[in-house]
């Protein structure tokens, strides 16, 4: 699900250094709890926010590989790293260096998501953008979005792979 019908515009919001945008997520990806940052940096109201898929600020850019990667890995009780290019309620784009935890009940069943997000650098930005840009390109080419999510899904694996690196461990070098 993308943003609420909202038309992306190429205006880059940003949030401070020592900010830290923060959300939890039942094990669906409903929000249940957003901090004050990400209030201001989504321009939704916390109304707006609790109770609705995470999925409202995913920018049209992202590719969906991305995201495939990183709930298979938190629905595995591991941890993610991972460059998201988010979209507030007016349709300005928002870089966060997110990291993604799995949240669990006293007996350790995993109940919900925590996330921090932090401003990533810039460099990091130019890097991961143009890896984005190619990964979209793949899905959108496809002959379908099932097959466009695979091509582009193994792709990312391939980037992975090839940088001898795990994904968290590539992700952070950036």
């Amino acid at each position: 699900m993308l943003a609420l019908n909202i038309t992306p515009i190429n205006k880059e919001k940003t949030f401070g250094e020592n900010e830290l945008i923060v959300s939890r997520t039942d094990t669906r990806g409903m929000i249940t709890y957003c901090n004050r940052t990400f209030i201001n940096i989504s321009g939704y109201s916390e109304l707006e926010l609790l109770r609705k898929p995470h999925s409202i600020i995913r920018h049209p850019d992202m590719p969906k590989a991305v995201f495939k990667l990183l709930w298979e890995t938190i629905s595995k009780n591991q941890e993610i790293f991972a460059y998201v290019k988010n979209m507030s309620k007016g349709g300005e784009y928002y870089w966060v260096l997110a990291h993604v935890t799995p949240t669990h009940d006293q007996s350790g069943t995993i109940i919900g998501y925590h996330s921090n997000r932090r401003r990533p650098k810039r460099n990091a930005i130019d890097t991961i953008s143009k890896i984005y840009a190619s990964l979209l390109d793949i899905e959108l080419k496809a002959s379908s979005t099932t097959t466009g999510l695979q091509k582009s899904y193994a792709e990312l694996n391939n980037i992975i792979s090839s940088s001898g690196k795990d994904y968290n461990e590539l992700i952070l070098s950036l």
